[in-house]
């Protein structure tokens, strides 16, 4: 596989695991209570967030001259599975849901990760990857800062 290929290829992944982002933004959407308004408003901006990160990533692949990948990743559809099997047996409480974001979190932290530090990404394509896996950190660590702020 030559360099562009290479590219095109983690391009595609990319926009597939921002797709389980979004979609699984919006399962934990559909979990929060009404009086979840800032969890509401938080989630409601990493959707927008990863929406942006895909439109961004989709302009390089159609540039490169190749489709642009739709739906999500296999590991991604594994994931939100084991997601409803473990959502019918919990309270839904919002440390659970911060809980399951902040793993989703660190799946697509490490997504990014793997796909800098690969030798076969172009740099001008890095440089648009790590803009967005720091933003990406932010996302994580405010996350995970809620969910420390619950109290059991």
């Amino acid at each position: 596989m030559n360099k562009n290929e290479a590219t095109i290829e983690t391009l595609n992944d990319l926009i597939q695991i921002n797709n389980d982002r979004i979609l699984g933004f919006e399962n934990a959407l559909k979990e929060l209570k009404d009086q979840d308004g800032s969890l509401r408003t938080l989630f409601t901006g990493l959707i927008g967030d990863s929406q942006n990160f895909k439109m961004a990533l989709a302009t390089e692949v159609a540039a490169l001259g190749h489709d642009i990948a739709t739906g999500t990743s296999t590991s991604g559809k594994l994931h939100r599975t084991w997601l409803d099997v473990k959502a019918a047996f919990s309270s839904h409480s919002k440390k659970s849901i911060l809980e399951e974001c902040e793993f989703g979190e660190d799946a697509i932290n490490d997504a990014y990760k793997k796909a800098i530090a690969d030798e076969d990404t172009v740099a001008y394509i890095k440089d648009i990857l790590v803009e967005q896996q720091t933003a990406l950190q932010q996302a994580h660590d405010q996350v995970k800062a809620l969910r420390d702020s619950i109290e059991n």
